[in-house]
Formats: C-alpha cells, structure tokens, sequence
C-alpha cells in the first residue's frame, strides 16, 4: 500500500505550513503613532471633536494639552489620524483639525507641514 506523488506533496506541504506557524514569528512594525495602535491615539483626542469639525469652534484646553502631547511624542502621528477613515467616520474635517496645534498656540508646531 504506497502513498502517491500527490498524497507526499500534499503532507510536505502540511508540515511545512505547520512548521512556518510554529517557527516564523509575527513582525509588529510600529506605525505613524509607534506601537499606539490609531484607533486608541484618536480615541485620546475626543476632546477635539467639537474643534476638528468647526473652525469657529473655540478649541478645549484639554484638546490642546493632548494635541501638544501627541505633536511632542510622535509628530506624524496627527497627520494619520485626522486622515484615517475613523477620523471620517467621526466626522473630523482634517482641513479644519490640521489648524488646531495653531489655534492652540502650540509653539513646536510642524510650521509649513501638510498632511497627505
């Protein structure tokens, strides 16, 4: 009783996904936000909502100590926020959210960045 050519293929194959499973470790690069996934860095930026969809709005001094934080930690990471689909589905305009380190008199702003 002798196995086929199809039947040796088909349990090298087998062991040698079992095998990568096993051995082959999953690679976590950091992103924009480092290892802050970015749905927890927009979440830590709730208190801007008001001010990322109305320029007008005055913007809360929480919104601001947060921003500056986030600027001072992780520069780009703004930028990939306010341009996530998350950020969309909440309603931010990042035309208008991009403004806020300026309404907020952050001093190390990224002067002359855009995001996109």
């Amino acid at each position: 009783m002798g196995f086929s050519l199809k039947a040796y293929f088909l349990v090298a194959l087998v062991v040698f996904d079992i095998s990568c499973m096993v051995f082959i470790k999953d690679v976590e690069a950091a992103g924009e936000c480092g290892k802050t996934p970015i749905r927890s860095a927009a979440v830590s930026l709730s208190p801007c909502l008001g001010a990322a969809g109305n320029a007008k709005a005055k913007v809360p001094p929480a919104c601001c100590s947060k921003v500056g934080a986030l600027l001072k930690a992780s520069p780009r990471c703004l930028c990939a926020i306010l341009l996530s689909p998350l950020a969309k589905q909440a309603g931010i305009k990042p035309g208008i959210a991009i403004g806020i380190p300026k309404r907020c008199n952050i001093r190390n702003r990224q002067a002359g960045k855009k995001c996109g």
